[in-house]
């Protein structure tokens, strides 16, 4: 039988090393999606991923997916595609759009007794889209777009943590758009002297961009050098990222 954390109206969450090996990473159930818990949570190496009949659920794997920011492969149809010159990129110009986009993608089950199933819902719901848009607006969520002429055509959002970038979600609706997105971010955040990337999980999508797998411990000690670095304030400010491509 399967114990978990209930977690209180306090925003504390139990150490990490106590989540379940199966399914890999659940912590604790429970609480709320307001924007002080989810920082919380995000400077502690936790993330909510449930599905739409689940409680809130709270995890932290091991290994843990990062893509270090000189690891990042750009393959060859994708330098295609840049040298086309055909998509520019901006940096929160339209958080909205991204997530609403991202919120449209089937997604495998994430919530428990689930995990590894398909489904054609997605685990962006209602309740997390609202929560995502509170980061956003009070700073801590992120987004970058890839437009085709006036078009929104892919993206990417996020939660910053110091000099990490926590990914959520991305999408494409034009050839490479998405890769398009991690590409500038990956450039913007070594513009501003940034860490690494928080892929959560690393697939096999991902690790053909430079994803890797390391150790919770190990991420957590990454985490801790980076998440209280004290970024430039001008690094998340909406602008073009045209000159990143």
């Amino acid at each position: 039988m399967i114990e978990l954390f209930k977690l209180d109206h306090s925003n504390r969450f139990p150490a990490v090393d106590l989540a379940l090996d199966e399914p890999n990473g659940l912590l604790a159930f429970g609480g709320d999606l307001s924007t002080d818990r989810l920082v919380n949570a995000y400077h502690s190496g936790i993330f909510p991923w449930f599905g739409e009949e689940d409680p809130y659920l709270w995890w932290s794997p091991d290994p843990r997916g990062i893509l270090e920011l000189d690891k990042f492969h750009a393959s060859k149809t994708l330098l295609k595609s840049l040298k086309k010159a055909e998509y520019h990129v901006t940096l929160n110009n339209n958080f909205l759009g991204v997530i609403n986009q991202c919120s449209k993608i089937p997604r495998k089950v994430s919530g428990l007794g689930h995990v590894g199933e398909t489904s054609t819902q997605t685990w962006i719901t209602e309740e997390m889209f609202n929560a995502y848009v509170k980061l956003h607006e009070a700073g801590h969520a992120h987004s970058v777009e890839v437009w085709h002429k006036e078009t929104l055509v892919g993206g990417l959002y996020g939660v910053a943590v110091g000099g990490v970038f926590c990914g959520e979600s991305m999408f494409h609706l034009k050839t490479d758009a998405s890769k398009v997105a991690l590409y500038a971010l990956v450039k913007h955040m070594k513009k501003f002297d940034m860490g690494f990337i928080d892929c959560q999980m690393e697939t096999a999508h991902l690790a053909t961009l430079g994803c890797e797998s390391i150790s919770r411990e190990t991420f957590l000690k990454r985490l801790k050098k980076y998440k209280d670095l004290n970024v430039d304030p001008e690094a998340w400010r909406p602008q073009s990222l045209r000159k990143l491509i």
